[in-house]
């Protein structure tokens, strides 16, 4: 038997080793973000629309599933952007089966009328998804609706918000509608996007939740980087 002061000795060695390695388990793992792996370099870049702001840009869908399940890791993203940063979204319009051309349209429709984004974002997620006012899915979840949702549905829809249906539909079918749709339709395919929700980070980056690892959390924290990134590192 080992002598008591070499008992104590080798005792607390093996406490401090077994503590030392605890810590170096709970320690967080610094993460390395790998361009062309994780995120995707836009060449060129392209154009922001907020001044001196870096932008974290969705690009979405109303119609788009995944989008509306991820509505609010979106706006937890948002809140967590610094000062220095906005969060700003662009609709796709890629899946007309689905109406995404016409959800493209109220998406800018209702910019145009002065809207609040706060007000009317959610609320057209929760008309197409919850109380299935504007669904395109068939109501037993299996198949799509025929014909899709059309304009009028939508205009009557934005009543709630003040908005006469005659007002909204000329809004929408106005030139300057138009030219806001063909405008995200080239920024998109300017930016590789193919699919919905994609970030984009200052008009440079892309990014997906696959591409980050697989869910928000990391997609969230490879946003931020690139935020910081973006703000010479600040």
């Amino acid at each position: 038997m080992l002598p008591k002061l070499f008992r104590t000795a080798a005792a607390a060695f093996i406490t401090g080793a077994f503590a030392l390695g605890a810590a170096h388990a709970q320690a967080p793992v610094p993460v390395i973000w790998d361009v062309g792996k994780h995120y995707f370099l836009i060449d060129p870049p392209q154009p922001t629309t907020t001044g001196d702001k870096i932008e974290v840009t969705e690009v979405f869908s109303y119609g788009c599933p995944a989008c509306n399940f991820s509505a609010a890791a979106i706006d937890k993203l948002a809140k967590s952007l610094p000062p220095n940063a906005v969060m700003n979204f662009v609709p796709a319009a890629f899946n007309p089966a689905e109406d995404w051309p016409l959800f493209q349209r109220t998406f800018f429709t209702a910019q145009a009328l002065g809207l609040p984004l706060d007000k009317t974002h959610h609320a057209m997620f929760d008309a197409v998804w919850k109380t299935h006012e504007l669904a395109t899915m068939n109501g037993d979840g299996h198949g799509l609706k025929n014909p899709q949702p059309p304009l009028e549905d939508v205009a009557k829809f934005f009543v709630r918000f003040g908005i006469k249906p005659e007002d909204f539909a000329a809004t929408a079918n106005s030139f300057s509608i138009n030219t806001k749709m063909k405008q995200a339709d080239a920024y998109i395919k300017a930016a590789g996007v193919d699919v919905t929700p994609t970030l984009i980070v200052n008009g440079k980056y892309r990014l997906t939740t696959t591409s980050a690892g697989g869910d928000w959390d990391k997609a969230e924290q490879l946003a931020l980087f690139l935020v910081r990134k973006e703000s010479g590192g600040k």
